[in-house]
């Protein structure tokens, strides 16, 4: 273990040849490097400041180098995990541009460390060469002048002069400036427009319609400006010309208005939302909201006007209501084919920051902040009285719900209670005294977990030591919890090798990110990991497993020094110990070529170059063979390569060490190109097992997971419950039960799963049925009526973690039929075409047993209203 005071470079000059480190100043010791980042990652956010983004990967590297988690303390300052300079590689999805990769997540892919943690950590470890810092600013947000938040993706627009679509010029601009002092500000000078001519801006959107930017004061953000919007600048001179050339090219389109007019009257309800930018989440959240029938008629016939509380500081002052219904308005009594909800999601912004952005968010949790507004804006108690919570204590489950209930009332009354609400019956037992705690609880949707998988596919590549051959890649099935040695142990099974010859790899940007420990769990290996098992001679105290690096040198001009740069497949070979202490450039040098540097030659190359029976001028044959390789063959004077011994990094040249060694192979850019075939280099192998088809995912019944949450449970060790008669916090057990269903039953499946080192998405198709969904048997209601449910809608989300994409399926209330809202567009869609693995969010609907069975068109829709139902029967 290195003593502390410094990384690898302190008190040894860097070799001539290597990149120099940045570090200029002396290294502070490990733990001086903790206490100083530890309290500047403290820091407030304040507008205007500017923080720095930084790879997660080499951030969790330095804190492993300096042991700033507790569960890191023992390795702390060792050479092995010195992480080297800042590499912020894995960020970019264009290493010449440096743009960043889409949907990257804070704490998972990057980092946020303020200006002085950035400079002290350069100062100590420099940045990778040719990288530019990625820096962001501070920025409060519109209506929450105390909520600062940065800026990790700046806003694109695409500028044009007079909608001259040949001459676009796009620039990046944030949420936060105004609309004159930035985009309009910018153009003027971009399209060299005279400062006396008078100018304004409209935005363009796909389907050739316009909107005037009529408020210069207002923000980027608020102007509902998304990523890749088309912004036209236009002087007045040619503005009435152009409104009467929008009006007749494009069916009557109002150019103030953000309405797309049909030529003809269409069924009300049908009516597609704009995408502002990554915001399908909210069109598929509001359109299966929209098709709540109960909830639109309300909205619909403006029974929301008497019941707005304004004054109810829970709630957003009525805004988010009315935003509401003037939205719902628009996609049932307008001609519209789509509307733009850039005014409600300006709404949605102001008093939920997580949605004030264009990045893609949750449906589940919109709905959630949704029903929450609406419920406390139009919250029919105005001063809520002070109800102490009471324990069963022994007494009948009818008393206690009927009290739970009307207690919930008497604080909570409005249209979503009435609709959306139902009731808990939540019961606790004390492991220790058997105590046993009942309580009633309101809910708004059920949260249903999926039968999770018990296995994980993984992907890995087969390095065997045999140098002739080829990298495996072997699909393999191992426990979804299990350890390196589960998989060590499946790969075995299928190659033949046995699990102590191997260790298990994650190699990013061709270097060894992690060597994994035999007990490491599987869960911190995600599925982009690039995961490489090695072949390799059991390590004792006799021998060593070696990583080996390539690396290509370039001269940056005549006389000054060369900077290296990674490239290819690293290796990882076994070598003696005392051979490494002894004489560490012959051991290397002959082992890498036995194991590993002729699968990366050229094949006539190796050829020359294979082991010759006997030794001569009294060499071994290992020795003869490296000194030919390193120096060149057949009369080639020029070297093909150098050794280096490096750090884990392999950014700098170190002092031999008899462990925690890394070998680098230095390549000259020429003798790259004629000797080392990166195409066989890169090649490998797909073992049978890569082509056998996957298994099908397994197709679970919703009445499946609805038995998981209602089954009894034993609480973690970190969610403990405190038993009033013990007087202490125990494990208790907890079951779920449902005591009555409101009207509107919302089921939310519980598809994405985090935890510390683990995301997940469970792609498994749930089978829920579109008609006669009878929940009556898991109501422990005694004496509930029938609950028996229609859907009517559903949210879908397709894709993985951070991203995708969701859409919608709403059954229409006036015709009965389903159809498929995917943004602005909307489709007829059939009944089969329902159940699928992006199902999310299920909405569905009570069938009332004096509700005829054909849809009846309401007065709002075009008909008479369905009975009133709108306090829930707890009876």
């Amino acid at each position: 273990m290195m003593a502390e005071g410094g990384g690898p470079e302190s008190g040894n000059a860097a070799d001539s040849d290597s990149e120099p480190v940045a570090a200029q100043i002396p290294t502070p010791s490990t733990e001086s490097q903790k206490q100083t980042i530890g309290s500047l990652l403290k820091t407030s956010l304040r507008k205007g400041d500017e923080w720095y983004l930084i790879d997660s990967r080499w951030f969790k590297q330095w804190k492993k180098y300096v042991g700033f988690d507790s569960w890191d303390m023992y390795n702390v300052g060792e050479r092995s995990l010195y992480p080297g300079p800042i590499d912020n590689s894995g960020l970019f999805s264009d290493h010449e541009t440096q743009a960043l990769k889409e949907h990257l997540i804070d704490e998972l892919d990057y980092v946020l460390v303020p200006t002085e943690a950035w400079n002290k950590l350069v100062s100590w470890y420099g940045c990778l060469e040719g990288q530019r810092p990625i820096v962001r600013k501070v920025s409060a947000w519109t209506g929450l002048p105390n909520h600062c938040k940065v800026e990790v993706y700046l806003l694109e627009l695409n500028l044009c002069e007079n909608d001259n679509m040949d001459n676009v010029v796009t620039r990046h601009f944030s949420k936060a400036d105004t609309i004159g002092e930035h985009p309009h500000k910018e153009m003027r000078t971009l399209f060299n427009i005279p400062s006396e001519e008078e100018t304004r801006l409209w935005n363009k959107y796909m389907s050739n319609t316009y909107e005037q930017l009529n408020k210069p004061d207002s923000t980027v953000q608020d102007a509902g400006l998304f990523q890749g919007q088309v912004v036209c600048i236009l002087n007045t001179i040619l503005q009435t010309n152009y409104h009467i050339l929008s009006a007749n090219r494009y069916g009557g389109y109002n150019s103030y208005s953000s309405y797309n007019y049909r030529e003809s009257q269409s069924q009300p309800g049908l009516c597609g939302l704009s995408n502002l930018g990554n915001t399908c989440f909210m069109n598929s959240a509001l359109q299966c909201l929209s098709n709540a029938s109960p909830l639109t008629e309300y909205f619909l016939t403006d029974q929301y006007e008497a019941e707005i509380n304004r004054e109810n500081p829970l709630g957003m002052r009525g805004e988010i209501a009315e935003a509401y219904a003037d939205l719902v308005k628009q996609m049932w009594l307008s001609r519209s084919s789509y509307v733009a909800p850039r005014t409600f999601k300006t709404q949605v912004g102001r008093f939920a920051p997580q949605f004030s952005g264009y990045q893609q968010q949750d449906s589940q949790e919109l709905l959630a902040f949704l029903l929450d507004g609406l419920h406390e804006d139009l919250n029919r108690v105005k001063k809520k009285p002070y109800l102490a919570l009471r324990d069963a204590e022994g007494r009948p489950d009818e008393i206690v719900a009927k009290e739970a209930w009307t207690n919930h009332r008497l604080r909570n009354d409005s249209i979503i209670v009435d609709i959306f609400h139902g009731l808990f019956k939540s019961t606790l037992v004390c492991p220790e005294c058997s105590k046993v705690s009942v309580t009633f609880d309101p809910f708004c949707y059920l949260t249903l977990p999926l039968p999770l998988k018990k296995d994980r596919t993984m992907e890995v590549f087969l390095v065997r030591s045999d140098p002739q051959s080829r990298p495996t890649q072997y699909r393999v099935v191992v426990p979804k919890l299990g350890t390196i040695t589960d998989l060590c142990s499946a790969l075995s099974k299928l190659c033949g090798i046995s699990p102590e010859n191997m260790v298990v790899a994650d190699v990013y940007n061709h270097r060894f990110h992690k060597l994994y420990r035999r007990d490491d769990g599987l869960n911190q290996i995600m599925e982009k990991d690039d995961i490489f098992v090695y072949e390799v001679q059991e390590e004792n105290s006799e021998r060593m497993s070696l990583p080996v690096y390539f690396r290509e040198r370039h001269s940056k001009h005549a006389g000054s020094s060369t900077s290296t740069m990674l490239f290819g497949q690293p290796l990882l070979i076994t070598v003696p110990r005392h051979n490494l202490i002894a004489d560490h450039s012959k051991s290397i040098a002959t082992r890498i070529i036995r194991c590993g540097l002729c699968h990366c030659l050229g094949e006539e190359e190796a050829m020359d170059h294979q082991v010759s029976p006997e030794p001569e001028n009294g060499q071994s044959e290992e020795e003869e063979e490296a000194s030919d390789l390193q120096n060149g063959s057949k009369g080639d004077t020029t070297k093909l390569f150098t050794f280096s011994i490096v750090n884990s990094y392999g950014t700098a040249n170190i002092s031999p060490l008899p462990s925690h060694s890394t070998v680098a192979i230095d390549w000259d850019t020429e003798s790259k190109k004629l000797y080392y075939d990166e195409p066989e280099a890169e090649a490998y192998e797909k073992h049978e097992s890569m082509l056998q088809p996957q298994k099908k995912k397994t197709t679970v019944a919703l009445r499946e997971c609805i038995e998981l949450f209602t089954t009894m449970e034993t609480l973690g060790e970190h969610d403990p419950w405190y038993c009033p008669t013990c007087k202490k916090h125990q494990q208790a057990t907890k079951k779920f039960d449902l005591w009555s269903l409101p009207r509107i039953l919302v089921v939310h499946l519980k598809r994405f799963s985090y935890n510390r080192c683990w995301r997940d998405k469970l792609d498994t198709v749930v089978d829920f049925p579109i008609r006669d969904l009878n929940m009556s048997e898991f109501v422990c209601d005694p004496k509930a009526g029938p609950y028996v449910y229609d859907l009517i809608a559903v949210s879908n989300h397709y894709g993985g973690m951070g991203g995708g994409h969701y859409t919608a399926y709403g059954k229409n209330k006036v015709d009965g039929k389903w159809y498929y809202f995917d943004d602005s567009s909307v489709s007829s869609a059939t009944e089969d075409q329902i159940v699928t693995k992006a199902a999310y969010v299920l909405f569905y609907q009570r069938i009332d047993e004096e509700s005829p069975s054909k849809p009846q068109p309401s007065a709002s829709l075009g008909g008479a209203p369905e009975p009133a139902d709108d306090h829930m029967d707890t009876n």
